[in-house]
């Protein structure tokens, strides 16, 4: 063993025990190890940051913009309340979700499909009041388990099979990795459903201020208009949208102020004073087309894409303070418009024009991007947490998801490749205003695109310096003499043990040739040797690096390093387990 591939081995060890140990952030740790790489001259000058400009970064990065965005657009929400009305078991939403990303996986690539599904368990996740940890894991794993059902469902089906072509001059083809793929996507899913619970509920651990802070008893209210889809409804119809969030305290229909009775039926022009969190309320508004208060603002110069909303205090000195929405006359002076009011510790009833503000209100305004931080200098406001809200905004329903369609056509007809396909998804979610500039850099996950880049380098230690290839000739010692069952379940469990410091497909070009040469030497059909090598590249359930599903949900998940292996250890073992049988059952070595 030479002293580079020490080096490498030391590195990469310690660097897991301390990833393992959890007591410092990820992208720290990476940094760290690439640094001592670095030092100890196993990674290049030259060679050090070349993880920044990586294509799992640009994919990893991209595909967070595009699932933020799809879940800005509101079409989610549209798509449960009208599919899945009743779905409130976490096993049932769980089932859905994992079946969904398997099935798109194994035709489009799996990061996309995990990438259009997890905005629909943010979604699950508010409604039942679970931690979206307990969705997010189980749903990267089905992806991975998807995508070894077809050729072209993850990278290493494809290599292997041309692999196979070389060897024999025959290459699997789309189909050929179905019966043993389909068997072990059944399997993983049905583990994961029964033993999500291994999954430990976490909140994300880079969680904002603005996230933070919550204001929970806006009021608001809304008029019911003609394109409205809930005129002759009952009011409990129209709440229920609001997922129990909302609640209506009156309805003024006319000088007629009335009891908010579940069973009244909403007609054109009643004005429904709403109470409840500002997402919430904005559910409720737009999914019923109610007009909010105030005066419409497109026309003052103004585009509709350009109005955004915003909460602010009322602090003591401003000229606010003892007036009324209908005395400052906000619309017409300011071109803004006064959407909820919250007072702390009570329930307001009135309506918002006719309401005398008070220093310590939070308000929602509606206004013009570029022109609302002068009327909140003016009006010697306080913006809560520098953040927007949904309240009010527009929606670009579904401007995403003829992007994101375009980005998958593209990649599964081949004309460009992921990475390309994914950013451009994402600069076209940009330049559409399907999310704003603002919420486009939030979405992007730093500390998890700083791990990505640190530990690409670093990984590649293991091939620079030969130590892949020390493995794979101890490996290949080990295999002598064993039967077919224990050579099969090697290569599996190798592969498995490679690819969360290799690439998948980088692993699959390391074992692959030996997997055949001693499946040769042993006089057995190469077949299952390669399927076993596919599987264990395409299975990482161990790390959150080993494959770019697993870095996507990290964040959002709020993961720690070490909760991967207490779901996906037992996981990595049961595929271990059905893979040698049902591999020599589907493609006999003798």
């Amino acid at each position: 063993m030479t002293t580079e591939q020490i080096f490498a081995f030391t590195i990469i060890g310690l660097m897991m025990v301390v990833f393992i140990w959890d007591r410092f952030r990820y992208d720290m740790v990476a940094c760290c190890a690439l640094i001592a790489a670095v030092a100890v001259g196993i990674v290049p000058f030259e060679e050090a940051f070349s993880g920044f400009s990586d294509d799992i970064v640009i994919i990893v990065g991209s595909a967070l913009v595009v699932s933020a965005a799809v879940a800005r657009s509101g079409i989610v929400d549209i798509a449960i309340k009208k599919f899945f009305p009743n779905l409130t078991s976490i096993r049932t939403q769980l089932a859905l979700l994992m079946i969904v990303v398997a099935v798109l996986s194994a035709f489009i690539k799996n990061i996309g499909a995990l990438a259009i599904m997890m905005p629909v368990a943010f979604q699950f996740s508010k409604r039942s009041g679970i931690s979206p940890s307990k969705y997010l894991m189980p749903m990267a794993f089905s992806a991975l388990l998807g995508g070894l059902m077809t050729q072209i469902g993850t990278s290493p089906n494809i290599v292997v099979s041309q692999l196979r072509a070389d060897l024999t001059g025959t290459p699997f083809t789309m189909f050929d990795f179905t019966p043993v793929g389909a068997i072990l996507t059944l399997v993983g899913i049905t583990f994961l459903l029964f033993f999500h619970w291994l999954v430990p509920s976490r909140t994300r651990q880079n969680t904002s201020l603005e996230e933070a802070v919550e204001i929970a008893n806006y009021t608001s209210e809304a008029t019911v208009s003609a394109q409205s889809n809930v005129v002759g409804r009952p009011l409990g119809e129209l709440l229920k949208r609001g997922d129990g969030e909302v609640i209506a305290t009156a309805i003024l229909r006319g000088a007629t102020r009335m009891s908010p009775f579940p069973d009244l039926n909403l007609r054109e022009n009643d004005t429904i004073i709403l109470e409840g969190r500002s997402a919430a309320i904005d559910r409720v508004v737009s999914g019923a087309k109610l007009q909010l208060s105030g005066k419409p603002l497109k026309g003052r110069g103004q585009q509709l894409d350009d109005l955004i909303s915003i909460e602010a205090i009322i602090s003591r000195e401003s000229p606010l303070s003892g007036l009324s929405a209908r005395e400052l006359a906000l619309s017409y002076t300011r071109g803004v418009n006064l959407l909820a009011v919250s007072r702390r510790g009570q329930r307001l009833s009135e309506r918002l024009r006719d309401l005398t503000l008070m220093a310590g209100d939070v308000i929602v305004l509606q206004g013009n991007r570029n022109a609302l931080p002068g009327v909140m200098q003016d009006f010697a406001l306080l913006p809560l947490a520098q953040r927007e809200v949904m309240l009010g905004t527009k929606r670009k329903a579904f401007i995403p998801l003829v992007i994101l369609a375009a980005a998958m056509i593209s990649t599964a007809l081949g004309w460009v490749p992921v990475a390309i396909a994914f950013f451009a998804a994402a600069l076209g979610m940009a330049v559409f205003r399907a999310i704003p500039l603002t919420d486009l850099y939030k979405a992007v996950d730093g500390p998890i695109l700083i791990m990505l880049a640190a530990l690409i380098p670093v990984a590649d230690t293991l091939r620079t310096s030969g130590a892949s290839e020390l493995i794979a000739g101890a490996l290949g010692n080990m295999a002598t003499g064993l039967p077919p069952w224990a050579a099969l379940a090697l290569i599996l469990v190798t592969a498995m043990g490679v690819t969360p410091f290799l690439n998948n497909a980088a692993t699959v070009l390391v074992m692959g040739p030996i997997a055949a040469s001693f499946a040769t030497a042993l006089d057995y059909r190469p077949e299952a040797f390669l399927m076993a090598v596919a599987i264990g590249a395409g299975s990482d359930f161990l790390t959150p690096v080993g494959h770019q599903c697993n870095t996507l949900v990290m964040g959002p998940g709020g993961y720690k390093f070490s909760d991967y292996p207490r779901l996906g250890l037992p996981l990595s073992f049961i595929i271990v387990l059905v893979s040698v049988p049902t591999l020599l059952w589907v493609w006999p070595v003798g």
